[in-house]
């Protein structure tokens, strides 16, 4: 549709995907489970509102975890990507992102393509468009170096408490820095406040729930 192939793909329990390629660029939405990817020599652990990136015949192979996986990808036809490319520098190495707002355009996403209709193609295509965009501006802009550990070891800590709505205070103490020092390489390093962070985390969970749970609303 629009140019992209949207396919929804559930894995087994323990599945291993041998080394693999595929002819078009395309991106990968993680709705649930855990898996290891190994690519380029390297490898990374793919879980649950990841959106991994990955350009025309990557090589790679997956390993999931004892609760299998389900994964959304989003091809994105070479013709098309071509065109792109024209007007705007784009991705054209592997990536994967956690940071806001990918994670909630790409649950918009999956929504869209649970519930196909005469507009569709149309939403499909400036969601994918954006993402595109976004992950791109993500890629160029992102820091040289990798955060630091005590800054990774706070992000852990969000994504294990955002609910309980934790203070920059409790956080630093956690890590073993200041909070000026925590709030100022967060955004350095993520691109947004810690608030805005937890804010987008909520989000994302609701529309998670929202979009593939029974849960009422209340």
């Amino acid at each position: 549709m629009a140019g992209f192939s949207l396919t929804e793909t559930i894995y087994a329990p323990n599945q291993l995907i041998p080394k693999h390629a595929h002819e078009c660029a395309y991106f990968c939405f993680v709705l649930g489970g855990t898996y290891t990817e190994t690519y380029e020599s390297r490898t990374r652990t793919c879980k649950t509102s990841s959106l991994i990136f990955h350009p025309p015949d990557e090589r790679h192979s997956d390993r999931f975890d004892n609760a299998g996986g389900r994964c959304f990808n989003v091809q994105i036809d070479s013709q098309l990507l071509a065109r792109v490319r024209e007007h705007s520098m784009i991705l054209d190495r592997p990536a994967e992102f956690r940071r806001p707002p990918l994670a909630y355009l790409a649950t918009k996403l999956y929504r869209e393509f649970k519930t196909i209709d005469d507009t569709s193609a149309l939403v499909i295509e400036g969601l994918t468009l954006e993402i595109l965009g976004e992950g791109s501006k993500q890629s160029l802009n992102s820091s040289p170096r990798h955060p630091p550990r005590w800054l990774a070891q706070a992000r852990e800590m969000l994504h294990a408490d955002f609910p309980k709505n934790p203070s920059l205070r409790l956080i630093a103490s956690f890590v073993g820095v200041h909070p000026v020092h925590l709030a100022r390489g967060f955004r350095q390093h993520y691109r947004c406040t810690v608030g805005e962070y937890v804010r987008q985390l909520r989000i994302e969970f609701a529309s998670r729930e929202l979009s593939r749970s029974d849960t009422p609303l209340v």
